[in-house]
């Protein structure tokens, strides 16, 4: 069906930039809006940024407005999350995720697809 596949985790330093990125298969990359979330130690999966089907649209958490900036490559079935401003809050696992549906993107629940997950270590 669907395949997701999240890379380009790693640890950075607080103040530092990293960009995640998530490979897609199995249908038409454009018949989905996108999602990332992620999960810290000890704390359940929450929202991060989603973006609609064709680019157009783009939605973040109040915790990473201004500072992460999700896009897609519909030509490369590929979506991306550009993180700066990095904070040790930020360490988690981030997961991308994909839905058919147009809205509700901030809800883990409406989504149909998920990667398995990248690490994000921001050390301070």
């Amino acid at each position: 069906q669907v395949q997701l596949a999240a890379s380009g985790g790693g640890l950075v330093q607080a103040g530092g930039s990293l960009r995640l990125s998530c490979a897609v298969s199995g249908r038409t990359f454009s018949s989905y809006s996108m999602g990332w979330f992620r999960q810290s130690p000890g704390k359940e999966r929450v929202f991060v940024a989603a973006i609609s089907k064709s680019g157009g649209s783009t939605y973040y958490a109040d915790s990473v407005k201004g500072r992460f900036t999700i896009s897609r490559d519909n030509a490369e079935s590929t979506l991306y999350l550009q993180m700066t401003s990095l904070k040790p809050e930020d360490t988690a696992v981030y997961y991308c995720a994909a839905t058919k549906a147009n809205y509700e993107l901030g809800y883990g629940s409406s989504y149909d697809y998920w990667g398995q997950g990248t690490q994000v270590t921001v050390s301070s």
